[in-house]
């Protein structure tokens, strides 16, 4: 008999298994060892209450094995003889239009202007260790794109844009977890990651495509109104339609698309700091008892966004159990972003806090920015800001730092705690050389924030600066019903670095949904 229950357990209860089957047996009535598996379909923790519990629906398999499989498995053709896409960049964007790709039957050439994920970690090691940045191999650029070493989350709202399910479903069978199938917030982990990015590759080359690495596009082969291909830094050519999913830090993409006149226009990001917390604290204060987590239950996250002059002011990014990360993606910048691992035993947990930015809030005075009206000003004031970050932090990876309370009573922090950030901090007033558009909108943010949740505005937690990549600061003009560009055939803007995803899970639904749309134009054509 296989049958459904949702229920509440205690986290004592969900824990594995084994104690699941022993909880289920209570709730049920079925004798234990006739409950020979049990599938969780869902899974989230109610906080809200002192008494906390984890609500799941389940599927009992009463005197029965499992016969399904847990998630379906696609079937990937061969290929090789068939016509190129070409697809710029190896992301989520790009490895999921590649995949899709070979669905619909079509070979994808995938460029990486950066190296294989394996390759990678040494030189985002350099980092920490030397101070050194890899223009080409960072945590912004190479196989696997930003999400690959910033925390692997795939939570996501899009559901509009495609199967969330889906996207899920094909990282599973690429070797990720089977939990985030039914985890409300679903997290891979940045050690686990590379390796499903690299089953992904494999396959990729094992049908038949293409992935190409430390090869990045210089411009756009354009015939009449029509991009028939790319043409690399080395002078290579590549030919076919295009999936352009550079991600949102390629700013020499952007560039070159507004020195070919391409349609493209200013988008909204937001701008603040990395804060980090004890991860004990956030325990304590997100699960309303002094103890904490416990033995049972996960490291505790929090969401947060309210408004303050007239923008908003949210939580961006919380890596519970994990650490604040640097994120330029050339030398002459400081940025930093989180990771966690798929443990979260980290003793520390951080967010970006941020403060949203529309184009239009570039001319405010308070921003001590002067636009030069062209859609590439909002990258101009990210740059200038990440340059300001890496001036004030001593000319190095190390991160300009201070105290939460001391940023609010706008005071040098004399001291700073221990923290996860391993190129250092260095104490610096940030209230003075941040703009004051972004510092009272912050300190607005962090009193609403500490009156959700009391003992959030903490002298334990410390802001680091800066976080400027949020999102793309661009968005590449495309047809609403075909994803081709507005004005050159051939071109398929996609993910988040065209302004048309948030995340990975988004990014891999935007970068199916161009591969459908070329797949259409081919079939089209024929």
């Amino acid at each position: 008999m296989i049958r459904e229950l949702s229920h509440r357990f205690s986290p004592e209860e969900a824990v594995n298994e084994q104690s699941l089957i022993q909880a289920v047996s209570r709730e049920t009535g079925d004798a234990p060892e006739t409950i020979l598996a049990v599938r969780v379909l869902k899974r989230s923790i109610d906080a809200r209450q002192r008494a906390i519990c984890v609500n799941m629906t389940l599927r009992i398999f009463v005197n029965e094995t499992p016969d399904e499989p847990a998630f379906p498995s696609i079937t990937y053709k061969d290929v090789s003889a068939r016509s190129a896409v070409v697809v710029v960049g190896a992301g989520p964007a790009g490895l999921f239009a590649a995949l899709r790709l070979i669905e619909q039957g079509l070979r994808p050439i995938v460029l990486e202007r950066g190296k294989n994920v394996r390759e990678r970690k040494k030189d985002i090691a350099r980092i920490s260790r030397e101070h050194l940045v890899h223009p080409e191999s960072n945590y912004c650029f190479g196989e696997g794109g930003a999400g690959a070493f910033s925390d692997g989350k795939l939570y996501t709202r899009s559901r509009k844009r495609g199967s969330v399910e889906r996207i899920l479903s094909i990282l599973c069978q690429h070797g990720a977890s089977l939990s985030i199938l039914s985890d409300a917030r679903p997290h891979i982990g940045t050690d686990k990651l590379p390796r499903v990015i690299e089953n992904i590759r494999r396959h990729i080359l094992q049908c038949g495509g293409e992935v190409h690495f430390e090869t990045c596009m210089k411009t756009l082969i354009i015939k009449g109104d029509e991009v028939i291909g790319v043409r690399t830094r080395q002078g290579t050519e590549f030919l076919g339609p295009v999936i352009l999913a550079t991600g949102h830090s390629a700013r020499d993409v952007y560039h070159e698309l507004h020195r070919l006149r391409l349609a493209v226009e200013p988008k909204g990001i937001a701008v603040g700091v990395r804060l980090e917390h004890p991860q004990t604290l956030i325990d304590r204060i997100r699960y309303h008892r002094p103890e904490g987590r416990g033995d049972w239950l996960p490291a505790a996250e929090y969401r947060f966004t309210t408004q303050a002059g007239g923008r908003g002011v949210y939580s961006f990014c919380m890596c519970p159990g994990g650490f604040v990360v640097p994120a330029a993606s050339t030398p002459g910048q400081v940025v930093l972003n989180g990771m966690s691992p798929s443990d979260r035993r980290s003793p520390w947990a951080n967010a970006g806090i941020v403060v949203e930015m529309r184009p239009e809030d570039l001319a405010d005075p308070a921003l001590h920015f002067a636009p030069l009206s062209s859609p590439l000003d909002m990258i101009l004031f990210q740059e200038q800001l990440e340059q300001l970050c890496r001036f004030k932090g001593g000319q190095r990876q190390t991160a300009p730092a201070q105290r939460m309370t001391d940023f609010m009573r706008r005071r040098l922090s004399t001291s700073l705690p221990e923290v996860s950030y391993t190129p250092g901090i260095l104490s610096s007033p940030l209230h003075e050389w941040m703009p004051e558009y972004i510092v009272t909108r912050l300190q607005a943010g962090f009193r609403q924030f500490d009156k959700i949740s009391r003992g959030f505005l903490t002298d334990e937690a410390v802001m680091m600066g800066v976080e400027t990549r949020t999102s793309s600061p661009v968005r590449i003009l495309r047809d609403s019903e075909t994803f081709c560009h507005v004005t050159l055939k051939g071109l398929y803007p996609c993910g988040e670095g065209a302004g048309y995803a948030g995340g990975i899970v988004s990014a891999a639904i935007d970068g199916e949904n161009c591969a459908d749309h070329i797949a259409l134009a081919v079939q089209s054509r024929l």
